[in-house]
């Protein structure tokens, strides 16, 4: 995947497209500094926590655009959730994460919402970067309920 992202620099370099080389410079900027501050393996887990990461932060800054009315800098932020949603593994449909939700639920028997921790980790270990972890959070609470 980093060799994919230096590819997709070059390229966007030759293009002259900016917004999508700053997005890149950036995920590899907050790559490099995600192996050095925490000393993680370079591998594609690194990269695929640090692009949802970027995700979240796109859309939290969406939120909040939309509410201060700049329609501007939220198509700006769109399209770099779209540059960075290309890294990402196909993601999985709703009715997948619930598959996946209920396989775990049979495996694990929860009783109630003081399992809620353990069901997450194992969510996480099966389908993280694969769906949005607050999706599977609230689809976990509404079946623990």
């Amino acid at each position: 995947m980093l060799e994919k992202l230096k590819q997709d620099m070059v390229e966007a370099m030759k293009s002259k497209d900016k917004q999508r080389l700053a997005v890149i410079r950036m995920v590899k900027a907050a790559v490099d500094k995600e192996h050095i501050d925490k000393k993680r393996e370079l591998n594609d887990d690194l990269v695929i926590d640090v692009i949802n990461k970027q995700i979240k932060m796109r859309k939290d800054s969406i939120n909040e655009f939309t509410k201060a009315g700049r329609n501007d800098l939220v198509e700006d932020a769109q399209k770099e959730m779209d540059y960075l949603k290309v890294y990402l593994p196909e993601q999985l449909s709703k009715e997948d994460i619930m598959q996946v939700i209920d396989s775990i639920f049979d495996e694990m028997r929860p009783s109630g919402q003081k399992d809620m921790g353990n069901i997450m980790k194992e969510a996480a270990s099966k389908i993280k970067g694969c769906a949005d972890m607050k999706e599977v959070s609230e689809i976990v609470k509404e079946k623990l309920q």
